[in-house]
């Protein structure tokens, strides 16, 4: 105890003093400051929604007593604060309203306050972030919707999608409908995430159109909207224009000018496409016909006609695809044609040439065909059929296609060339003109013992009325036209372009040739006493050269125009062809031009004629539409010529970017009278696949689609089919392909 408190007793003043100094020292008074807080630390805001506080406080230290100045910084475009600046009594809070208009984008940010007072300065900050207001989406299912006059759609599904947890009802009421279609309901209420269907039903009386419906959804100051696009079939009472013969008219114009619903719009690879596929038994050569209003087991339908080279005769549904009815032609123990070693017609032939349809003649209705086959024996047949619409039967017994005609050339036997069928196929679409049903028949590759044989037969009786060779004292002169048909006009004259074979350059008083051979020729027929017979024709300087090269004019077929006014008033009737010696011919038809066998083709008595218009042969037919010529050859573009003063012009207003492989396309135009005008044209050869295009016929160069632009082949149907012809009505285009017929139109999403 004594050895502790003895250096304790032993401190010396000086000691004390240190240690009170330094005492003195630890216990100074802090100096006067602040701290500043801002409360909440985090806000969230929503635009156009009331503002929210934010409370700012100085909190002071070392008893500090002064004012202190606040501002604030970082505030993003559109969102305020109100007021923008502070002055706080330490310990005494104030309140910031910060709020976001309506334009505010969404998005973090920092707000940050700071205090000042004299040297002294502090800061806080608020994490702000502006939120999106709650909102909905609207949206419909499918998107394109297609109803036929007298039937309902498919349901539309209505959905509203709730955003930025909206909550609440969405009234949605449907407006743009077109005349005779009704929405049931025609309003509805939804919750979101639960789709309402709406069903659309068109009246009997409704026209074809196509149309956008809007959905417009409401719910408070939100609005939204979903567009449908709806395509309506005009009933078959009053749908588009019948296609009975081939190129839609006895013109041969190629032009269907009936069509509402595919327009330049359209008609492109995300709103069109191959829609279905009709599976057939065999190669479709002819074009398909088409019927409204057609009464098949108590039910009207649109119905789509075609036939096989397997000698099967099909009726579709043209609105759903269905089949009606299949009928094979052939006889008992027959079988189609084999292709006599040509690949012009193969592997199979029997049914070649397009129909052709008299809904009058009958109790429903009749179409006309020609069916080739081969019997057990090996011998060949071409029968002459009349068929029931409704039921595919034939309404009379078929008649068997026999003939013969005076003359001395191929295949005559005591004065009369006689029809012998096997060389012959009947290719070119028939023609039904004044009550008789006309054919024209060709050969097979130009093999064998043939001449140019042009038969009418009597639509009532189905028994022959008009035989007529144009190379009886010859041979060879067939009728192929590379499936085209003879044509006709108002007064009952016919037209037809006549392949190689003997022309007689020895001419009689009339400037006909002296033997009545017309080979390599462009004829008019007329019946003459009931008897029919060429009235004209026209056929080049060379033509006998022409002919023993194979470079004929029959390769291609014609077109009829519409009257043409010339600068004068002076009205022209004119047809128009081409074949493979690549010139195209515009022919007076009261005046065809004849024979001038002066070596100058400027000597050619016709009316005009473009010398090597076509880069190779041709192998098709033109198309007319808006006072324009569309025509394309073998390996080359298609091209628009303008008729101007009752000519055509001689260079081209418009090509195509696409030069078109062996055999070249027919084309054929839609168009809502002369507006929406689509030049359609097929790229069908035989060893490729093969692709539609469409093309904006006020310009060639402007292609809307092609089959090819789709993605993962969706519009694609196969191999070419040579000598195809697209047929477009009611907003579908029809093609014919090796196994069936490939349908385009307007997508169903």
């Amino acid at each position: 105890m004594g050895s502790f408190t003895r250096p304790y007793l032993a401190c010396s003043v000086l000691a004390l003093c240190f240690v009170f100094v330094s005492c003195s020292g630890s216990n100074s008074k802090p100096a006067a400051d602040f701290g500043l807080t801002s409360n909440p630390g985090t806000l969230t805001l929503i635009p156009g929604s009331a503002p929210q506080q934010i409370t700012v406080n100085a909190m002071p230290s070392g008893g500090f007593m002064g004012s202190v100045s606040v501002t604030v910084s970082g505030l993003p475009a559109g969102v305020t604060a109100q007021p923008s600046s502070l002055t706080l009594t330490p310990g005494m809070p104030q309140s910031v309203s910060v709020s976001a208009a309506s334009s505010a984008m969404g998005g973090n940010s920092t707000l940050t306050f700071t205090g000042t007072s004299g040297s002294l300065s502090h800061t806080s900050s608020v994490a702000l972030t502006i939120s999106p207001p709650p909102d909905f989406s609207l949206s419909i299912a499918p998107a394109t919707v297609t109803v036929t006059a007298g039937a309902s759609s498919s349901s539309v599904n209505v959905t509203a999608t709730a955003l930025n947890a909206f909550a609440g009802n969405i009234a949605v009421s449907i407006s743009g409908l077109p005349n005779g279609i009704t929405a049931a309901p025609s309003t509805l209420t939804l919750t979101t995430g639960t789709p309402q269907s709406v069903s659309l039903s068109a009246a009997v009386t409704a026209q074809a159109s196509a149309s956008t419906v809007t959905f417009s959804g409401t719910a408070g100051s939100l609005a939204h909207s979903a567009i449908l696009a709806l395509n309506v079939l005009g009933s078959p009472v009053t749908n588009a224009a019948d296609v009975t013969t081939y190129h839609y008219d006895t013109a041969r114009t190629g032009l269907n000018s009936t069509e509402t619903i595919l327009t330049i719009a359209n008609v492109n690879s995300s709103q069109f496409g191959k829609v279905a596929f009709y599976s057939m038994d065999g190669k479709v050569d002819a074009q398909p016909l088409y019927l409204a209003n057609v009464s098949i087991g108590g039910k009207l339908h649109n119905v789509i006609y075609t036939g096989t080279e397997h000698g099967t005769l099909y009726a579709f549904d043209a609105d759903n695809g269905t089949q009606l009815w299949q009928t094979s032609l052939l006889g008992a123990n027959e079988t189609p044609s084999d292709d006599h070693g040509c690949s012009q017609i193969s592997p199979e032939i029997g049914i070649s040439a397009t129909p052709v349809i008299d809904r009058k003649q009958g109790p429903h209705g009749t179409l006309f065909t020609v069916v080739t086959s081969k019997d057990a024996n090996g011998g060949y047949h071409h029968r002459f059929h009349s068929i029931d619409l409704t039921t595919g039967s034939d309404t009379q017994n078929p008649t068997e296609v026999t003939a013969s005609f005076p003359g001395t050339g191929q295949n005559s036997q005591g004065g009369n060339v006689v029809f012998d069928p096997a060389p012959y196929a009947e290719r070119a679409a028939l023609l039904l003109s004044n009550g008789t049903v006309y054919t024209g028949w060709t050969s097979h590759c130009d093999h064998g013992a043939y001449t140019g044989w042009i038969m009418g037969y009597s639509e009532s009786t189905l028994q022959q009325t008009q035989v007529l060779n144009v190379t009886p004292n010859g041979t060879m002169g067939s009728v192929w036209m590379s499936g085209n048909g003879i044509a006709a006009d108002s007064n009952g004259s016919l037209y037809v372009l006549v392949a190689n074979g003997t022309f007689d350059t020895s001419l009689d008083g009339n400037a006909f040739p002296a033997n009545g051979d017309f080979g390599n020729a462009m004829l008019r027929l007329s019946l003459v006493n009931g008897k029919l017979m060429v009235a004209d024709y026209f056929t080049m300087y060379n033509t006998q050269s022409e002919s023993s090269q194979d470079v004929d004019l029959g390769s291609g077929g014609p077109l009829l125009l519409p009257d043409q006014a010339d600068s004068h008033g002076v009205v022209h009737r004119l047809i128009v062809g081409a074949g493979k010696d690549r010139n195209i011919y515009l022919a007076d038809r009261d005046n065809l031009g004849k024979f001038n066998p002066s070596t100058n083709p400027a000597d050619n008595n016709i009316y005009q004629e473009l010398v090597g218009a076509n880069l190779g042969m041709s192998f098709s037919s033109a198309a007319y539409f808006n006072g324009v010529l569309y025509s394309a050859a073998d390996g080359d573009a298609l091209k628009a010529y303008p008729m101007v003063d009752a000519k055509m012009s001689t260079t081209p207003s418009s090509v195509s970017a696409t030069k078109f492989l062996h055999p070249g396309p027919t084309p054929t135009v839609s168009a809502n009278g002369t507006q929406n005008g689509i030049v359609w044209a097929l790229d069908s050869n035989t060893g490729q696949p093969a692709v539609l295009h469409a093309y904006d016929a006020t310009n060639l160069a402007r292609e809307i689609y092609n089959s090819n632009e789709a993605p993962n082949g969706r519009d694609s149907f196969g191999k070419g089919n040579k000598f195809i012809t697209p047929m477009v009505i009611n907003g579908k285009v029809y093609v014919g392909t090796p196994t069936g017929v490939a349908v385009f139109g307007l997508l169903s999403q």
